[in-house]
């Protein structure tokens, strides 16, 4: 009987100290804005899908010319296009997108079998993983597991990490990037109950914090290894200003990678590299005041640097997640700073005029200044987590209730 009473004491007290749920006053003007935008949205994809040859998949347009950029399913953006369709779909319900995503998940569903490419995270994960969550069905879950498989072969234990890029045998390069690539193997684990793929997503992930970070948590873009030794040759970059800077994607990148494989593994040591990685971002001296940030944080020309929105869209996405394991404090941090870039993209100045930008939804972003490619333009990853960003705003609004 006393060990009954000391339970029921316990277990009240447990009650009475618990961390009270996370408050916040929505912007309601905002989420007037997000309906708005997702009904603009859907109008400017049929534009964008009336343009598209059968056989292509979207990936930019040069307002300046009026001349689209397409690729075919084996560019790492190909699962980008379908994954917006869908969750356009679930807010507006127009059949019109469904059917042009089912259409492209045909054409894409053969990369499930591409082992060239450590991308197969966002080519079918953004894809197909949204399919699932629409409308569940086992030929999607099958795609989706030997997408794992394919992605698995990329591993090499010496090293301890996914291979990115194919180069020369005595490379073995690794980008941040990557670490967008992991969700889909701890998905695969919880489908298949093989555990190979969620220590695979760990191992890289470890390996990713010890090598690929500098003391004030921004990251380099490559690290590359010693494909047989594991040690760290080079550390450097590719689509950044130099080295030694902070490309804005990359460390975006870095935040969404953290703050998912502390939702999957509850590991603290994840959560505390998203805090880092945040505060880096947040506090950068760098930031714009509209938190669309430059395209690198070190770039030479701030502050008439080029913005990146979609470094700003995935930015946006990753805070409306993390929020929800932080204290009060830190969580009303990333919210607000989350609104103030919802905000700033759902203006003029980067939300396009309907009927423009080839019928992309955001403008002015950056893909590879050096290589002076997707220099600002619309890009369809931006426009992927815009509107990610902007359903995770409706489900904390939704949360308050």
């Amino acid at each position: 009987m006393k060990k009954q009473l000391l339970a029921l004491f316990l277990c009240a007290t447990h009650l009475l100290f618990a961390q009270k749920p996370f408050a916040y006053k929505v912007d309601k003007t905002l989420l007037k804005t997000i309906e708005r935008n997702f009904i603009d949205a859907d109008n400017q994809y049929k534009l964008l899908m009336k343009n598209l040859p059968a056989d292509k998949f979207p990936k930019t347009y040069a307002s300046a010319t009026g001349q689209y950029e397409f690729s075919s399913s084996s560019w790492w953006c190909s699962g980008f296009y379908s994954g917006t369709l869908l969750n356009l779909f679930q807010q507006t319900k127009d059949s019109t997108l469904y059917k042009e995503a089912l259409r492209m998940l045909t054409l894409l569903e053969k990369e499930k079998l591409n082992t060239r490419t450590h991308d197969l995270g966002f080519m079918m994960y953004c894809s197909f993983g949204n399919a699932d969550k629409t409308f569940s069905k086992p030929e999607y879950k099958q795609i989706l597991l030997t997408s794992a498989k394919s992605l698995s072969t990329r591993f090499n234990p010496a090293v301890g990490c996914i291979k990115s890029w194919d180069s020369k045998p005595s490379d073995f390069l690794v980008i941040i990037d990557n670490m967008m690539n992991l969700e889909m193997l701890f998905w695969a684990t919880k489908v298949s109950g093989d555990s190979s793929f969620y220590k695979i997503a760990v191992t890289h992930a470890n390996t990713t914090i010890q090598n690929h970070f500098r003391n004030d948590y921004s990251s380099y873009h490559v690290v590359n290894y010693n494909p047989q030794t594991g040690a760290v040759q080079q550390k450097k970059t590719a689509q950044g200003f130099s080295d030694e800077s902070a490309w804005a994607r990359g460390q975006a990148w870095g935040l969404y990678g953290y703050t998912v494989m502390y939702r999957e593994t509850k590991d603290k040591k994840y959560l505390e590299q998203a805090n880092h990685i945040a505060s880096f971002i947040l506090n950068n001296k760098n930031l714009p005041v509209d938190k669309i940030p430059y395209w690198d944080f070190n770039a030479p020309d701030i502050p008439d640097a080029l913005r990146d929105a979609s470094a700003a869209s995935i930015t946006a996405s990753a805070l409306l997640e993390l929020y929800k394991y932080v204290d009060a404090k830190m969580a009303l941090q990333y919210v607000s700073a989350a609104e103030t870039i919802l905000k700033n993209l759902s203006s003029s100045t980067y939300k396009a005029a309907q009927g423009t930008n080839g019928g992309f939804i955001i403008q002015h972003c950056v893909g590879h200044m050096p290589n002076k490619t997707e220099v600002d333009v619309p890009l369809t990853y931006a426009d992927y987590y815009f509107v990610e960003a902007m359903i995770r705003y409706k489900q904390l609004a939704a949360a308050q209730k």
